[in-house]
């Protein structure tokens, strides 16, 4: 069970937008407006909440945020924006907020218009139900084809004391997130009560999205609904420094978005594709995504071989130079090709033997600069298809 953290309530309901019944709307609340920052998904074809949500995150205070799973709300038009105002405009008014103190969020099938009646009708339960224990209903309530709900905790020590994080997310399909500052869905929601000034917690939420949500894989497919939202309730009394919120923010963030990548739809493991030795940070990441996203690839991490020359052809189509002769390739700690070579069947047979482990490391060195990057990435299999070949019938 998850700490209850000073400042927030969490409640969730059935308001039957699933197909199957399961509770479906979730709330989040602060007692009072608070702090707030976001991350947008970079997708051009934004879903209805996402457009409602950048436009309320300019104010930077909020009081809350309402999320639906079953119904993406995306590509509805008109209709979906009046929609997601009206589902909070109704939570507001229970709650005695200003209707765009709520931000919406929305996750499930593309093209479905969000029965805004359904919420409207339980706005006044959601509120009700409003409890600092109410996290783990509210990370269930928010899933959709996850395994497991997806929470994590950190402490942030101040001068003055201790605070907390707490992040909350759901995603194991159409995971490729592509986050920037505002402007089956991955969906991440991060409270702390230290007190944090709005511009700081902005730009720390932006440097650390870039390293843990945007360095993360599991089919390559970037949603119209990705959202990241940081509300800071100060109701901790610790003001925390920023070096002591960007090691709570990683660890978070990093620990949210690896429980996403194993969630994969139908995988077994999740996987570190690590590049060293480019010119830069940037082509490394470039590389990095190359490799982690090639389907040949992720099918043998699926089937547990070692065919690092998968690896080594999706390098070579990243858009970034490496000589391939000085090219090395380690595998689960196993080195199976050194100056773009095979090392020999020994170590592939061994390499092949240490993938069968749930997580382990892929190393392309490429040269001697200083560009490294990780991206963590899943294999994929036949549960994926299974999945995502009958996601709406």
């Amino acid at each position: 069970m998850a700490t209850p953290i000073a400042g927030f309530r969490f409640s969730a309901v059935s308001a039957g937008i699933r197909k199957d019944g399961r509770v479906d709307v979730a709330l989040a609340v602060a007692e009072r407006p608070v702090v707030a920052a976001g991350r947008v998904t970079r997708n051009l074809v934004k879903a209805a909440p996402i457009l409602v949500a950048e436009d309320r995150l300019r104010a930077g205070s909020l009081r809350g945020v309402l999320v639906n799973a079953g119904c993406a709300n995306a590509c509805t038009g008109e209709a979906g924006l009046e929609a997601a105002r009206r589902s909070t405009a109704a939570v507001a008014s229970a709650l005695g907020a200003a209707p765009g103190e709520i931000v919406p969020a929305s996750t499930g099938v593309i093209g479905a218009l969000l029965p805004a009646d359904r919420i409207v009708d339980r706005a006044g339960e959601l509120v009700g139900l409003l409890s600092p224990t109410g996290i783990d209903d509210f990370a269930r309530a928010i899933c959709t084809t996850d395994r497991w709900p997806k929470v994590a905790e950190a402490p942030l020590e101040g001068p003055s004391g201790r605070a907390s994080l707490l992040g909350i997310a759901k995603g194991a399909g159409m995971i490729h997130p592509d986050l920037g500052p505002p402007q089956a869905t991955m969906l991440a929601f991060l409270f702390t009560d230290a007190i944090v000034e709005r511009t700081m917690l902005d730009s720390l939420l932006g440097a650390v999205t870039e390293r843990t949500f945007n360095a993360c894989t599991v089919d390559g497919d970037t949603s119209t609904n990705d959202f990241v939202l940081l509300l800071a309730s100060g109701a901790s009394g610790v003001r925390v420094p920023p070096a002591s919120l960007v090691v709570g923010l990683d660890a978070v963030c990093g620990s949210l978005a690896r429980s996403m990548v194993r969630d994969g739809e139908g995988a077994n493991h999740a996987v570190d594709i690590v590049v060293r030795g480019l010119a830069s940070a940037g082509e490394a990441n470039q590389l990095a995504q190359t490799v982690a996203t090639s389907l040949l690839v992720k099918t043998a991490l699926f089937g547990q071989d070692a065919n690092w020359g998968r690896l080594l052809a999706a390098a070579g189509r990243a858009g970034v130079y490496f000589d391939p002769n000085a090219a090395s390739v380690a595998i689960a700690g196993v080195e199976v090709a050194r100056a773009g070579v095979a090392v020999g069947a020994e170590a592939e047979a061994e390499a092949q033997r240490r993938m069968s482990a749930e997580t382990f490391t892929v190393e392309l060195r490429l040269g001697s600069g200083p560009g490294h990057a990780t991206v963590v990435t899943s294999d994929l299999g036949h549960g994926y298809v299974d999945v995502n070949a009958t996601y709406r019938s």
